[in-house]
Formats: C-alpha cells, sequence, structure tokens
C-alpha cells in the first residue's frame, strides 16, 4: 500500500506543470515586464503628434522668452530669477523631445542607446517637478509681496539665488543616482527596447518605489496645496485694494500656474498614482491596469504642454512693450 502511494503521488508530481508555465503568456509577461503586456495603440500617434507640437512651439516660445527675460531681469524684481530658470527648464525638455518623436514613431522602439535612454528619460520628469518647484516659488512670492510688502522690500537677490541653487542641487541629487544606477531600458513587446518603462515588478517595488513615493508627496502633492492656499489668500487681500495693477498682476500670476497645474500636472499624478499601486501589485485588476495605463499615455501627452503654457505666465508677469509683440 505504501508503494502504491509513493508511485500515484510521484506520478501526479511529474504530471504537473511548474507555477510559472500555468500562467497564460499575457500573465507571465505582466509578471515579469510590468507594463508589456498593457496595449494602447493609438499612444503612437498621439505622442508623434503632439510632442512634435510642443517642440516647434515650445522650442520657439522658450528661446524667445528667455532672451526676452535676460534683456529686462536688470530693471525688474529679482524673482525674475524663477522666470529664468523656468524657461531653462522648458527648454532643456523640448530640446530632447526628437528622441521621444522617434520612440513613439517606432512602436516604443528605443534605438540610441542605454544612456541615452538614462538621460533623456531622467530630463523628462526632472522638467514637471522643476517647473512645480519654480511654480511654488512665484506662488510664494507673490504671496509675500501681497500680504507682507515691508518684508518682500528686505529680500534681495542673493535668497532668490539660493533657493534656485538649492532646487537645482536638489534635482541633480535626483539625476545622478537615476542615470548612474544601473540600465534603464529593458525588453518590450515584438523585440523591441522600452525606455524608462516596462519596469518589472522586483523593479518597481525596489528601485522605483522610493522615486515615486517622492515625487507623488514631495514633488507634487505639498507644492499644488501650497499653490491652492496662497491663491485664495491673494484674491481675498486683492478683492480690498481698489486700484493697484502689481496686485493685480500678482493675482493673474498664481491664477495662470493654478490653471497650468490643474491641467497639465494634476490628471497626470492622480492616474500615475494609481500606475503605481498596480505596479507594486497592490491593486490586481488587469481591466483596472489596462484602464490607468491608457489614461496615462493621454496625461503623459496632456503634461508635456506646460512649457507651451509657461510663456503666457511670463506674459502676465510682465507689462514691457517686447513682451506685448
Amino acid at each position: 500500500l505504501r508503494s502504491l502511494t509513493l508511485s500515484l503521488s510521484l506520478s501526479l508530481s511529474l504530471s504537473s506543470p511548474p507555477p510559472s508555465a500555468s500562467l497564460s503568456p499575457r500573465e507571465h509577461s505582466n509578471t515579469t515586464t510590468g507594463d508589456a503586456s498593457l496595449e494602447a495603440d493609438f499612444q503612437y500617434h498621439l505622442f508623434t503628434i503632439i510632442y512634435s507640437i510642443v517642440f516647434v512651439l515650445g522650442l520657439l516660445e522658450n528661446i524667445l522668452a528667455l532672451y526676452l527675460l535676460t534683456r529686462q531681469v536688470q530693471h525688474t524684481s529679482h524673482s525674475y530669477l524663477y522666470l529664468i530658470n523656468l524657461a531653462v527648464v522648458d527648454t532643456l525638455f523640448v530640446c530632447m523631445l526628437p528622441f521621444k518623436i522617434h520612440y513613439h514613431l517606432n512602436k516604443n522602439n528605443w534605438i540610441f542607446g542605454d544612456m541615452a535612454c538614462r538621460i533623456t528619460g531622467t530630463l523628462y520628469y526632472i522638467n514637471i517637478y522643476l517647473s512645480i518647484a519654480f511654480f511654488t516659488c512665484i506662488c510664494m512670492d507673490r504671496y509675500i509681496a501681497v500680504l507682507h510688502p515691508f518684508t518682500y522690500i528686505r529680500i534681495r537677490a542673493t535668497h532668490y539665488l539660493i533657493v534656485v541653487t538649492v532646487l537645482w542641487v536638489a534635482a541633480a541629487s535626483i539625476m545622478v543616482p537615476l542615470i548612474l544606477g544601473g540600465p534603464l531600458h529593458n525588453m518590450g513587446p515584438e523585440n523591441t527596447t522600452a525606455c524608462f518603462e516596462n519596469f518589472s515588478v522586483a523593479s518597481w517595488t525596489h528601485r522605483m518605489m522610493p522615486y515615486n513615493i517622492c515625487a507623488l508627496v514631495f514633488g507634487f502633492a505639498i507644492p499644488f496645496v501650497i499653490i491652492l492656499i496662497s491663491y485664495p489668500l491673494v484674491a481675498k487681500r486683492i478683492a480690498h485694494t481698489k486700484r493697484s495693477i502689481h496686485k493685480r498682476k500678482a493675482l493673474r500670476t498664481i491664477y495662470m500656474i493654478l490653471l497650468i497645474c490643474t491641467l497639465c500636472f494634476l490628471p497626470y499624478h492622480l492616474t500615475h498614482l494609481f500606475h503605481f499601486l498596480v505596479r507594486v501589485q497592490l491593486i490586481q485588476s488587469h481591466v483596472f491596469a489596462l484602464l490607468i495605463y491608457k489614461m496615462r499615455r493621454v496625461t503623459l501627452a496632456l503634461v508635456s504642454f506646460n512649457c507651451c503654457l509657461n510663456p503666457i505666465l511670463y506674459y502676465y508677469t510682465s507689462s514691457n512693450k517686447p513682451w506685448r509683440l
């Protein structure tokens, strides 16, 4: 009886497939390559068209903005340093877009090598969070100018330089570990090379988790709350002022920043939050993962429009004739 039991158990163990073999090809792909099993064919045309428009408009607008901002910076407030740096960030972003256009035009196939993938991918996301950081600085500057004018008078150019330096150092401290921390490209579907996406579950839960948590909390949530608080406070003070060109300009500036954040950054970060929860397997619905994947592609394209809208912000903060032209 014992020999019969052993023979039956041995035959069952030999006939049963291993756990990985019992997964369907789609499920197996999802456990190893993250987004590789998710499809959104519209993204290739969407990214190519949107990035091409943003590249042409953004490059022309921001080069012109840098020219005008650097010409008049000596004759205006020191807060123009924030606008100049914001234009520099946007110019770096649009110069990187041709690589992304080629990538999506070839159905998400990266051919420029691993180091180029690391640099362009990191610059893409650094643009998002440096833009939000400079928006927050501009809002705080307008808040102090309107609600605490005597304190604002005592702020020197050195203080603005310190803030700008801290922001760029923080950005560099994030970029360097990402660029030097190992490959950020991997094999996608149909023998393509994916760049800065399709990470495995292990990569999401270990290497990418700290970056994503810090980006969501410190890169967007806290700055967005600061902007939301600054706007009504400034608006309330201006409402009690009969005639003040500078205070109305401050109101228009914060309103424009709030509009850009709401249109470009808020939809992306909401979808990215759910995308992050799917990738670390806190949400395990394939239907929901597919929906979030498609929405994230749309919001990624939408977030790039911020560098075309930022020159409108420069226009609102200036009353000089060159800007009117």
